[in-house]
């Protein structure tokens, strides 16, 4: 039976990144370093061509997919949009947590927590994975088997965590800018399980047998940047 396959890529570095600001609806163009960081990854090889293109509305993701695939003419999908931070919108994790005591519980997942004026855990998680199942609706239609699809990393751990194999939490599916993951969609398994085997990681890295243990690799980062769950917010990363 025909496979389909999904390469996911998160966007380069912006200002508000290198900053360790949260940056949902706010239209960022990538940073310079982030567009170079971009151009030396994509001279070095390792991103597939694919028969269909997909980003989120940002500038940031157009942008990131402009760099990497300037053949491409991709379709804006509103639903990979990042989630809207409202009230923390602009300020780092520190800022918020000293100002919100409910910040700590939307990092900790809480379903209805969230920002003032902004999207719950709930309502952003449903967002992007009703535009995922319509996305893979739309390939398996068209037998289109290969696409690239653009967005910001949360957008990308969120959709691992809901739908990948390894099962993994949102936090252990963290990547850097310009990286990602391919998963490969099964259309028997997809219409009984809907869920997608995540089979590497992008760019590859340069000993393809670290590719065989992707789930450790996204524990090990996680575990770097997160330093475990209980950290303080301050300590966590956008």
């Amino acid at each position: 039976m025909q496979s389909y396959v999904i390469h996911f890529i998160r966007h380069g570095l912006t200002e508000g990144n290198l900053q360790g600001r949260y940056v949902g609806r706010t239209d960022l163009p990538l940073a310079p370093a982030g567009r170079a960081q971009l151009e030396k990854q994509r001279r070095a090889g390792g991103y597939p061509a694919a028969q269909a293109y997909f980003c989120a509305p940002q500038l940031r993701c157009r942008e990131t997919l402009e760099v990497l695939y300037p053949q491409a003419r991709p379709a804006l999908v509103d639903g990979f949009s990042e989630c809207d931070f409202g009230a923390w919108e602009g300020k780092t994790a520190g800022e918020i947590a000293q100002a919100d005591p409910h910040f700590m519980e939307w990092m900790n997942g809480g379903p209805q927590a969230g920002p003032a004026g902004g999207e719950s855990n709930q309502a952003f998680m449903y967002r992007v994975c009703a535009a995922f199942e319509a996305l893979v609706e739309q390939l398996l239609r068209t037998q289109t088997v290969s696409a690239v699809v653009v967005a910001s990393g949360g957008v990308i751990m969120s959709l691992l965590a809901a739908y990948g194999l390894p099962r993994a939490q949102a936090y252990e599916w963290m990547m850097d800018a310009g990286c990602g993951y391919s998963v490969r969609i099964t259309p028997g398994l997809w219409m009984r399980s809907m869920v997608a085997e995540v089979y590497a990681q992008l760019p590859p890295r340069e000993d393809p047998a670290e590719n065989g243990g992707i789930l450790n690799l996204a524990r090990e980062a996680a575990a770097r940047s997160y330093g475990g769950r209980d950290e303080e917010a301050s300590r966590q990363e956008p």
